[in-house]
């Protein structure tokens, strides 16, 4: 399983962000994916997550409204649009699945190496 993040970056308080996650090694049509975030000297926070077809959505409360997560089964990308961005959103973003190799079995947990975000005038 491989997942590799893109698109953070530093942008000023009010912009906009898109992340992508691209997924390989897996059945990714068939599985759940989230994104979470790390600032420095916090642990690290569930963002948003999103079912295996797309079509359920969860947010954390923090950014209700201002983030949308989607995803792309033809592409094996997941992906979060990231609105109204403010200084407090900084972190670091990881991509999140967990898959198993069947039912009964445990599930096992992947990360992706985190893409920068920096919100700052």
């Amino acid at each position: 399983v491989q997942l590799v993040e893109s698109g953070g970056g530093l942008v000023q308080p009010g912009g906009s962000l898109r992340l992508s996650c691209a997924a390989s090694g897996f059945t990714f049509s068939s599985y759940a994916m989230s994104w979470y975030r790390q600032a420095p000297g916090k642990e690290r926070e569930l963002v948003a997550r999103v079912n295996s077809d797309g079509s359920s959505t969860d947010y954390a409360d923090s950014v209700k409204g201002r983030f949308i997560i989607s995803r792309d089964n033809a592409k094996n990308t997941m992906y979060l649009q990231m609105n109204s961005l403010k200084p407090e959103d900084t972190a670091v973003y990881y991509c999140n699945t967990k898959t198993r190799r069947a039912y009964g079995y445990s599930w096992t947990p992947y990360w992706g190496q985190g893409t920068q975000v920096t919100v700052s005038s």
